[in-house]
């Protein structure tokens, strides 16, 4: 049986195991949370190593991909030195492709009510940290909204257009990526505290909510009567908090199982675990056949 582990920075509240087929083979997924404590995640990481086929590296990214750069999180680079022998991923490689994948299934249901992406309103919790997200909303024909400023800094300030945010990332990712990566993101108890409203006119003008869930959870309102969720990560629990708050249609970038869809870095190791070569060999190609072929599909739940 391969075997998949995501050591997580996030929530162990969060944490789940399963065993799925894909292609004829038995692999185990597996994600544990670290509660914030990145020196206990590259600890579990030097554990680990060569006792599971490929590492999924969660709540934490190795860099930040926008337009044609790549902005390192300097912090993050230790995990890449603890791991010598596991394949290891941290969603980068798929991400573009899942949720391309996503918003075509999305445009085909949406057809079935007839409805269309074009024109509708979405709000971008952080484009920085998910830009192929952000491009392909734009390129559906969504009037999107970015709200790095105010998710990451606190700043009411939108970014309306992905030139601001190419602007926004060329000025600033070179700081915040040789900060402590907490200071960008929350960790550990702080994803399971209870959503706190804010924001709320930008989340009531769309009628798309895309992002991290953690982000998109963070400050969502009570209400969400008509509208869809766009994002990757979704527990049990969280998709009956949306439910209550009345929520349209959960679209997740990848599969459900039992009950909870895992992160991309969980499908990039996943992907990475069932090819027969090495990692430094691998090539998008590889991805899209395998994703293919598998198939990976996005997950799409009509709650309200």
């Amino acid at each position: 049986m391969k075997k998949v582990l995501s050591i997580s920075v996030g929530s162990s509240g969060r944490d789940h195991t399963t065993q799925c087929e894909f292609l004829g083979q038995q692999v185990e997924l597996s994600r544990q949370g670290m509660n914030g404590d990145l020196k206990k995640a590259i600890e579990m990481y030097k554990f680990y190593d060569g006792k599971v086929d490929a590492f999924g590296v969660g709540g934490l990214e190795f860099y930040l991909g926008v337009g044609n750069r790549r902005y390192q999180f300097r912090e993050v680079q230790q995990i890449r030195k603890a791991v010598k022998i596991s394949k290891i991923g941290d969603g980068n490689g798929v991400k573009g492709l899942l949720v391309q994948r996503a918003l075509d299934a999305l445009e085909s249901h949406l057809n079935t009510e007839g409805k269309t992406l074009r024109g509708m309103k979405a709000m971008k919790t952080n484009a920085v940290d998910r830009y192929v997200m952000a491009e392909a909303l734009v390129n559906a024909g969504c009037e999107t909204t970015f709200c790095d400023f105010m998710f990451s800094l606190g700043l009411p300030i939108p970014i309306r257009s992905l030139a601001g945010v190419r602007l926004v990332a060329a000025l600033l990712l070179p700081i915040i990526t040789k900060m402590p990566f907490k200071w960008f993101y929350p960790l550990g108890s702080a994803q399971d505290k209870p959503p706190e409203p804010k924001w709320t006119k930008y989340y009531q003008q769309a009628d798309i909510l895309a992002g991290d869930f953690v982000s998109i959870r963070a400050h969502m309102p009570d209400d969400l009567t008509g509208k869809i969720v766009l994002t990757n990560t979704t527990t049990a629990k969280n998709v009956e908090e949306l439910r209550q708050r009345n929520l349209h249609m959960l679209v997740t970038t990848t599969p459900r199982f039992e009950g909870r869809s895992f992160g991309t870095n969980v499908m990039e190791a996943t992907l990475l675990a069932l090819m027969d070569k090495p990692q430094s060999e691998t090539t998008p190609a590889d991805f899209l056949d395998l994703i293919e072929r598998i198939p990976l599909t996005p997950n799409i739940e009509v709650l309200n």
